[in-house]
């Protein structure tokens, strides 16, 4: 059916009233779930930060020298939705990281997963025997090492100091090779276009002398 004159101008201006309030909702609800998302971020975020308080207050046990803590995003979110899950990691954590170790002078790193299952313990004791403990520990939610410097980190700290200066020394030696080799082919450069040249005035000189001796016979005859 045809709508005209005063109708079909109502009917397009609610029409075009119904798709503004539309598009309004649209917008709206976009910027709720936006905000919602957003929300979510930030209060696992301070989950996080509200976790990592809590265990900074837990004393560690004297023995422990070096200490990380590995938590999956998959932990802390079951964590966060489930207070009693929560409460066991946390209760398992006071354990341990209370617990004597022998001998003494531990690195102790402990992985927190999904499940109560996922949860497991790693230590190695001695100066010599910590590779392992700072090579898996990078990126720990939580760590904690003895006021002396990382031995691992002094160790490549100074291996790569030395090849960066065993660089710069082969560089320089490759340089000082480079620059006698242009002065010595200089140097022939310049033998050589010296020899030249004296055998082209040699030459010259061996032609004027010529054409002046057929020149001179020349005029005697005459």
């Amino acid at each position: 059916m045809a709508i005209s004159g005063v109708g079909q101008s109502y009917y397009q201006n609610n029409v075009a009233t119904t798709k503004n309030v539309n598009n309004t909702e649209k917008f709206a609800l976009e910027k709720t779930e936006s905000i919602r998302e957003l929300s979510e971020a930030e209060e696992m975020e301070l989950f996080k930060k509200e976790f990592y308080a809590e265990l900074e207050r837990i004393p560690k046990n004297r023995t422990i020298t070096n200490l990380a803590v590995n938590i999956s995003e998959e932990a802390f979110k079951n964590m966060k939705a489930d207070p009693a899950y929560r409460a066991k990691i946390m209760s398992a954590l006071q354990r341990d990281l209370t617990s004597s170790f022998a001998p003494l002078k531990a690195s102790l790193l402990i992985t927190v997963g999904a499940t109560e299952k996922d949860y497991r313990g790693d230590s190695w004791s001695g100066p010599n025997n910590d590779s392992e403990f700072f090579a898996r520990s990078q990126d720990s939610f939580y760590k904690k090492t003895s006021g002396q410097k990382d031995r691992q980190k002094e160790l490549l700290k100074e291996y790569l100091e030395k090849r960066t200066q065993a660089k710069k020394q082969q560089q320089e030696l490759l340089d000082e090779k480079i620059a006698k080799s242009e002065l010595e082919r200089s140097r022939l450069s310049r033998s050589w276009n010296s020899e030249r040249q004296m055998a082209k005035a040699s030459n010259a000189y061996d032609a004027n002398v010529v054409t002046g001796t057929v020149t001179g016979g020349d005029t005697q005859l005459d």
